[in-house]
């Protein structure tokens, strides 16, 4: 399948080159090679077991792998991790967090790694924070414990947590599980705007039609990147169907690429 390279030139937030990565010493990435471009939303999408969520931590540093990774131009492996948490943020799937912190507690967990040790949130601080929070619509639920939201509730104050980083990466799996379809499109509405802003979004999704507005859209099948291209690409939707053993079609749906299962 076709896996187009990046103009030389352009600028990446990630190259890696080489990556496999084990889980349970079964290798699940097989020589991955992807360059992702800066400033962009790039979505990776395949079948389960295919290794997305695999290759998104091994991207996030969070995965043991042999290869190289390197992030806005510097190498993953030697990075402090300082300063790797400044410049990724992360949004895992199924992500836990103490149920009896506050949601705005929550929250302000994504500023850890501005602050020095010990030391108490700054106006800042709090600054970024309102704001994240109000942004994923969380804000007026700030002071009740996690523990008591419901999952799509949990999501966004998760999210709000990544955004108040304030990274120049965001690395996000499965960030859409539990939202209802109204906060879906503000999800979409929130990366839209992460990258007119400058900062580049990864997303592993599930749900094709989503995936299907992002940049670029990475499609992954056992354990390799199988194809790269834009989202009204037919070679996208091509490959996308091949995947899926052509139990899925894409259609234009009022202007957008929608995914539907034969």
């Amino acid at each position: 399948m076709n896996q187009p390279s990046v103009p030389r030139g352009t600028p990446l937030a990630i190259d890696a080159r080489g990556v496999h990565a084990a889980l349970g010493g079964v290798e699940v990435l097989h020589g991955v090679d992807l360059s992702l471009k800066a400033g962009c939303w790039t979505s990776i999408v395949g079948p389960n077991g295919a290794g997305k969520s695999t290759l998104l931590k091994v991207l996030a540093g969070l995965l043991p792998h042999t290869g190289a990774v390197h992030v806005l131009g510097e190498p993953l492996a030697p990075m402090p991790r300082r300063q790797r948490a400044r410049r990724m943020a992360w949004l895992g799937q199924g992500e836990s967090a103490a149920d009896d912190l506050t949601v705005y507690d929550v929250a302000m967990l994504g500023r850890l790694p501005h602050q020095a040790w010990l030391a108490a949130p700054g106006a800042e601080d709090r600054r970024v924070v309102e704001q994240v929070l109000r942004l994923t619509q969380a804000w007026d639920w700030r002071t009740r414990a996690l523990g008591q939201l419901s999952g799509g509730e949990r999501q966004r104050v998760l999210l709000a947590r990544a955004l108040a980083v304030q990274a120049d990466v965001l690395l996000m799996d499965e960030p859409l599980a539990n939202l209802d379809p109204p906060h879906q499109a503000d999800w979409l509405a929130i990366v839209r705007q992460l990258t007119v802003d400058g900062k580049t979004v990864v997303s592993v999704l599930h749900e094709v039609s989503m995936a299907l507005h992002a940049d670029e859209v990475v499609v992954m099948a056992q354990g390799r990147v199988a194809h790269r291209g834009g989202p009204g690409d037919p070679a996208t939707h091509a490959a996308l169907q091949q995947v899926f053993d052509h139990r899925l079609s894409i259609h234009p749906v009022a202007g957008q690429w929608v995914g539907m299962p034969h």
